[in-house]
């Protein structure tokens, strides 16, 4: 939902959420290239994230 310049991420990247707090308030989330390189696992608040929908188009640009 933003960017995270520290990381190379920027808004609209794709994660996969590997772990979900306690909570339900934080998720960890992994950011990984197509050929599998790990850009970062980030701690998420739930108004950083959103589901996918049936409607997202996923894009490729160079990390």
């Amino acid at each position: 939902m933003k960017d995270y310049p520290d990381h190379g991420l920027v808004k609209g990247d794709m994660g996969s959420v590997v772990m979900v707090h306690e909570s339900r308030k934080a998720f960890e989330v992994e950011f990984v290239t197509l050929a599998g390189g790990v850009l970062g696992v980030l701690t998420l608040f739930a108004d950083e994230i959103r589901p996918i929908s049936a409607q997202d188009v996923p894009h490729v640009r160079v990390a």
